[in-house]
């Protein structure tokens, strides 16, 4: 399941550039970024981190593994950082299996924002996960 997020304040629009003079369009190359993070969710909790987009453009969230057990459904959501915690974004969370296709995309301005994996209340036991965050 693949779910659009809005980005409070602003979504971000990229523009490309036009050269007349050589005849044709050019478009800027937007190299994305790929931060993987790890760690254990117990249960009823929650566990986030960090990143940085250098540029406006779309975020790709992608929860790439998550148990045991192998099936269990857990939280992700897309946030900024407040303090110790991650504010997930209205609309920018998705209850979810490990996949290998983005849970979550969506686009952002440049700045700093938080990714978190969450026990959604079916966890009986500590849960390791793995998450991909593709930004530019």
């Amino acid at each position: 399941m693949r779910r659009m997020f809005p980005v409070a304040l602003a979504l971000a629009l990229m523009g490309t550039g036009c050269d007349n003079s050589a005849g044709g369009n050019t478009s800027p190359t937007v190299t994305l970024t790929q931060d993987t993070f790890t760690g254990t969710v117990e249960p009823g909790s929650s566990d986030s981190h960090p990143f940085t987009s250098a540029q406006g453009g779309e975020i790709d969230v992608t929860l790439t593994a998550a148990g045991p057990p192998a099936t269990i459904f857990m939280g992700l959501g897309v946030g900024t950082p407040s303090g110790s915690t991650c504010q997930l974004l209205n609309g920018g969370s998705v209850n979810t299996q490990a996949g290998t296709t983005p849970q979550l995309v969506g686009s952002a301005a440049a700045g700093s924002y938080c990714v978190a994996v969450y026990d959604i209340g079916n966890q009986t036991a500590t849960v390791t996960y793995s998450v991909t965050v593709a930004h530019p």
